[in-house]
């Protein structure tokens, strides 16, 4: 039997051809597939970047807006205590140093500062100078009030801060004025008129009487009521003592609200006994300026007489020192 020739030619055309063939497909297979994987993950990628501000809309909707968060105060650091007072003011406030030997008035005008923990917030002195028979003291005290409520500003802390020192002063926060009458009370009309006098309207037409020619109300028995005269903080020493100084309410020297002094003030004013003949008169002047409260305290001592301190003296003095140091703020 005849054998076949071997056409290497053919046979290898016809199988590059199946080759071919083949690769074309498999080639066409993996550009389709690579088109179907790139259209997913493009929709992924698109859906993924749509959703994310979505979300973020979501999540800022339910946290709600940021709240406020208050000023802080005008003042960080405060003065140095003992040199804001000029030494002008201090003879005048202190003039029993004059008579002091010299080392002495030197320490009497110097002041001694007091002990606080940190200075940027609160600081003080304070001056003395003794007399034969008069002892003066001055105090300053400087606080600065910081709030540590986000949604509470210094200024408004320090208010609160003065209001305390005020209440606890008995001081008013507020002059109140009368209420004013809204409607007319009708007087009522007697349905019969008595025809026989009573001893209760003959009592009512004497004390009507007595009232008319005294000028006073009456009281049930007749006689006019007691007295009482305004408190102006004396202390009394036994029954029957009295303040030989006029009262407070007469003068207008009463402890009180100021204001011309910072951004609010008040005035108090304090008199007691000392011993059996000796006075002491306290008068404080308290502001506050954005959310720094200044105190000054200046105070008068007697020994041995029975007038007491003047009021009106003591409180111009204290009251110029305030200003003074209002001022030295506002540098």
């Amino acid at each position: 039997m005849q054998r076949k020739r071997y056409a290497p030619g053919r046979t290898g055309s016809t199988a590059r051809s199946g080759s071919t063939a083949r690769s074309g497909s498999t080639a066409r297979t993996a550009v389709a597939l690579a088109s179907v994987l790139g259209l997913g993950l493009g929709l992924g990628l698109t859906g993924c970047s749509a959703g994310a501000p979505a979300d973020d809309i979501t999540v800022d909707a339910k946290a709600g807006p940021a709240a406020p968060v208050a000023p802080p105060g005008r003042y960080r650091t405060l003065f140095e205590p003992c040199g804001s007072v000029p030494q002008a003011t201090l003879k005048d406030l202190l003039p029993g140093a004059a008579s002091l030997p010299d080392n002495e008035r030197d320490k009497a005008y110097r002041g001694t500062a007091a002990v606080t923990y940190d200075t940027d917030r609160r600081v003080g002195c304070t001056w003395r100078a003794d007399g034969p028979d008069t002892s003066h003291r001055l105090t300053l005290d400087i606080e600065r009030v910081v709030s540590y409520d986000t949604g509470v500003s210094d200024a408004d802390r320090a208010q609160s801060v003065f209001t305390a020192k005020q209440l606890e002063a008995g001081i008013p926060l507020a002059p109140t004025a009368p209420p004013s009458p809204t409607a007319t009370t009708p007087t009522p009309t007697p349905t019969a008129t008595a025809t026989t006098s009573t001893p209760s309207a003959t009592a009512t037409t004497s004390a009507t009487s007595a009232t008319a020619k005294t000028g006073a109300p009456l009281t049930t028995s007749g006689k006019p009521p007691a007295t009482k005269a305004p408190a102006t903080g004396a202390t009394p020493s036994g029954a029957g003592s009295a303040d030989p100084t006029p009262t407070s309410a007469s003068t207008g020297l009463e402890p009180r609200l100021l204001d011309d002094l910072g951004d609010i003030a008040y005035l108090d004013d304090v008199l007691g006994k000392v011993g059996a003949n000796g006075h002491q008169r306290v008068v404080s002047v308290v502001f506050r300026t954005s959310n720094v409260i200044v105190t000054v305290s200046y105070r008068e001592q007697t020994t041995g007489s029975t007038e007491a301190p003047d009021s009106k003296e003591l409180q111009e003095k204290a009251r110029n020192l305030a200003r003074l140091l209002a001022e030295r703020l506002e540098e």
